[in-house]
């Protein structure tokens, strides 16, 4: 897997598995100390994206982040990689990144939202595609798109979207949810399900948000009756 163009990564001594997974899936990439370096090391045709650790240095971490949006030419892939302490933090902070990974993190996971991060850039073999009224899943390059619209999610919205779409008019518990699409070694809380619910019916847009819904006291179901074609 190879992508395009130079990554930008804080800080500029990654943590050896950041590094070596980096180095291992092709990506280039550049270290940077803080947000004063970013233009002068920025490429001529911009950063291509960016990974910021913001697990042991949060303040450093989102000011980078914040920088990395307001460059001339703004990086719209942003990695960070938190504590699960952290997760609830992420909500003033939707427009600073596109998708988080919880340290420790194992490097092959790192490697998939990586993936899901630039499947344009990535060449895919042919697709194997899940289909559900106006939704459509692209396993092999993580695309989703509603209606022919595309859905700009990050790897764990697509994973979630994708299990409910499998399972349409069952009712979920969030510690269902958390074991069967985050894994039970995943060291987030409930609260995760949360974060991703929100967010995944922010994408779908107001029209199709409830078709994710909350069952109070239980979980979440995806809306079955309301996809039926």
């Amino acid at each position: 897997m190879t992508s395009t163009g130079l990554l930008a990564v804080y800080p500029d001594n990654p943590s050896v598995d950041l590094a070596r997974t980096l180095d291992l899936a092709n990506f280039a990439w550049k270290g940077v100390a803080n947000p004063d370096t970013l233009a002068r090391l920025q490429p001529t045709e911009g950063w291509t994206g960016a990974v910021v650790a913001c697990d042991e240095d949060p303040e450093g971490g989102w000011a980078l982040c914040r920088n990395l949006r307001r460059l001339d030419r703004p990086v719209q892939r942003i990695l960070v990689l938190i504590t699960g302490a952290q997760i609830a933090d992420l909500e003033m902070r939707d427009n600073l990144f596109d998708d988080f990974l919880l340290t420790p993190f194992h490097p092959r996971e790192l490697e998939a939202r990586l993936r899901h991060l630039f499947y344009n850039e990535i060449s895919a073999p042919s697709a194997v595609v899940i289909e559900h009224a106006g939704l459509r899943l692209n396993l092999e390059t993580y695309q989703a798109t509603f209606d022919g619209r595309p859905l700009d999610l990050t790897y764990m919205e697509y994973e979630l979207l994708k299990y409910f779409a499998h399972n349409p008019g069952r009712v979920y518990s969030r510690e269902v949810l958390l074991s069967e699409v985050w894994g039970y070694e995943y060291f987030g809380g409930a609260r995760t399900v949360d974060v991703h619910v929100r967010r995944l019916r922010a994408k779908l847009g107001e029209e199709h948000a409830h078709l994710i819904e909350t069952v109070r006291s239980v979980g979440y179901r995806f809306g079955a009756s309301k996809w039926q074609g």
